[in-house]
């Protein structure tokens, strides 16, 4: 283990004690009858009731005078809950709430349960109001509401099709999910309530949950087609105003799942988790246009920290997997019922607390009955694979995967495919050599961390495409919807190279003629527009999923096994696994 030096222990003292955001009209005396409320906030959980490692599982607070990371281990629903019990303790007015998806490309203790495990502990630490996420749509609509109801409908509240892997009956949530931008199709109806109202002493605080219009684009078709969704702006001020007029609301939360990061340069030489610096993403601009009515905006979506001040509002991201915990104090005056002063502190869920024993022992359930699956050895690791990227946009691990897809259908009857194709936003972990989820040696590879790195349970699908189309495909990496102002860098499989032009990149209008003519290789030899080929990706991209539309053109699709199953058999076949090379894309510019 490396040793912290004394003076990068006195900068992760100073910098766990943050500052805050501060919205305010007035004064906050102690001694008035104004109503003082603490929101608790969190998002992203993604199932990670287990102690996230990895990057995933970290917090940096500073940096050594050598310039590396100071880092802090976060999360666990263990201390998760411990956390939140102590700030409870400071204010008897205390609603848990989030900003979607706490459950969806989960860790297997609770994917393997479809993440009935995870509702249990929201229920247990005693969140209040949640707005949806995207991945609350993984599995679809009904499965959603199943999540939401359980058993209150009838029924034991199991899954459709596994039942009651646990052994016992799922009550559903005891918080209420938030859908106000979500219709049905047959009756213009949300599928949810569209906010909730909390009295306080004598003060109405709404809240209204909602997620990103653009989620159509980013989940699996199949399960959101009898629903629409509607801009979260208009939606907002559009409800607020009803609310302050029918009902006499003067306080709005909005709990929104869309978001943005700070962006370098940073003058601490890193992000600050109760920063604000070059904050860029469409939460931004959401947030500048809502009716002044709105008081609060509770974000996620990008799985990153940020308190800011847009426009004199807070808006406010607790990072990801449970590593932070936002806390939002608000005073509402007791005449006008208006919220005049708020302040927002990013708070880490630090890993030196004690153990809440209720999570410990929703923790060993779960545990006790996924052991078996998750603790078996598939092979073994010559060194941590990791999602870092080259500027070119590929990743060690994006290697990996996309090697695995192609081998698996590189047969004639399981496809034939010459090239796999892998969304970088699929890959949710690392493999990191000296991790050990199940016991297991330094290298060993288990089931679990295999599922973690691929937890969507997606099809491997091969398709015909053209030279022309796979032309096509590349250049929507940055042309196509959400991906024209941000990288989202396909991660291929051996054989398969080509260069593209990176110059402004991040610039609108968005450019279509990045690939370099000519750079598109398969095996050395040069894609010819005119030809086919058999190509392999997952079934979220096969529906054209992130807004890769060009996948939907492909013909003769063949279903082959989940995604996971396919890593599993690479790996057993391969025995030990080196990181992939990085040098199959190439960035010029």
């Amino acid at each position: 283990m490396r040793r912290i030096t004394t003076a990068a222990l006195i900068v992760i003292a100073a910098l766990l004690v943050v500052p805050s955001a501060i919205a305010g009209r007035g004064g906050e005396g102690k001694n008035d009858n104004d109503t003082r409320v603490q929101l608790l906030a969190f998002n992203d959980l993604h199932g990670n009731l287990q102690p996230p490692t990895g990057s995933g599982g970290r917090i940096q607070v500073g940096v050594t005078p050598a310039g590396a990371p100071v880092n802090v281990d976060a999360g666990g629903a263990e201390y998760f809950a411990t956390h939140i019990k102590q700030l409870r303790m400071q204010n008897t007015n205390t609603i848990v709430v989030a900003a979607g998806d706490a459950i969806g490309a989960s860790p297997l203790i609770s994917a393997l349960f479809h993440d009935e495990p995870t509702i249990e502990a929201l229920n247990l630490w005693g969140t209040d109001v949640q707005g949806v996420g995207n991945h609350e749509f993984d599995e679809g609509v009904d499965e959603l509401l199943r999540m939401q109801y359980g058993d209150q409908n009838g029924g034991d509240g199991c899954h459709p099709l596994d039942g009651c892997q646990d052994g016992d009956a799922f009550g559903g949530a005891l918080f209420q999910y938030l859908a106000a931008n979500v219709f049905w199709k047959s009756n213009d109806e949300t599928i949810l309530p569209a906010y909730e109202i909390r009295k306080i002493g004598n003060a109405k605080i709404a809240f209204i949950g909602l997620t990103l219009e653009g989620t159509p684009a980013i989940v699996s078709q199949a399960g959101i087609q009898d629903v629409y969704f509607t801009d979260e702006v208009e939606t907002v001020n559009a409800l607020a105003r009803r609310l302050r007029a029918e009902q006499g609301v003067r306080s709005f939360v909005v709990l929104v799942h869309e978001g943005a990061i700070q962006t370098a340069p940073f003058a601490k030489g890193f992000a600050d988790i109760n920063g604000c610096e070059n904050l860029n993403g469409p939460i931004v601009d959401i947030t500048k246009n809502l009716d002044p009515l709105v008081d609060v905006v509770i974000s996620g979506h990008s799985h990153a920290a940020y308190n800011c001040l847009v426009n004199g509002r807070p808006l406010t991201s607790a990072s990801s997997f449970g590593r932070l915990i936002t806390d939002i104090d608000l005073v509402i005056d007791h005449e006008s019922k208006d919220v005049k002063a708020v302040t927002a502190t990013n708070r880490i869920v630090t890993r030196d607390v004690a153990k809440d024993p209720d999570q410990t022992a929703l923790l060993a359930k779960y545990d006790r009955l996924s052991a078996p699956i998750a603790n078996r050895i598939v092979g073994r690791i010559s060194a941590d694979i990791t999602r870092a990227e080259t500027s070119a946009g590929e990743s060690a691990l994006g290697d990996v995967i996309a090697d695995a897809q192609q081998w698996i259908t590189s047969q004639d009857h399981h496809g034939g495919a010459v090239v796999a194709f892998m969304n970088p936003g699929g890959i949710r972990a690392d493999l990191v050599f000296n991790a050990s989820t199940g016991g297991e040696a330094p290298g060993q590879v288990t089931y679990r961390e295999l599922f973690d790195v691929q937890p969507f349970t997606n099809y491997v699908v091969t398709k015909t495409m053209t030279g022309a189309q796979i032309y096509r495909l590349l250049e929507q990496q940055w042309s196509s919807g959400t991906n024209a102002t941000s990288r989202r860098i396909l991660q291929v499989s051996a054989g398969f190279t080509y260069t593209y032009d990176g110059a402004g990149i991040n610039t609108l209008p968005a450019r279509t003629n990045r690939v370099v003519p000519g750079s598109v290789k398969i095996n050395g030899v040069a894609v010819d527009p005119d030809a086919s080929y058999r190509v392999t990706m997952n079934s979220f991209l096969a529906d054209g999923g992130d807004n890769f539309t060009v996948f939907r053109e492909g013909i003769d699709p063949l279903v082959g096994m989940i995604d996971v199953d396919a890593a599993v058999n690479y790996f057993e076949m391969k025995g030990t696994v080196d990181p992939g090379p990085r040098n199959r894309i190439t960035r010029i510019n």
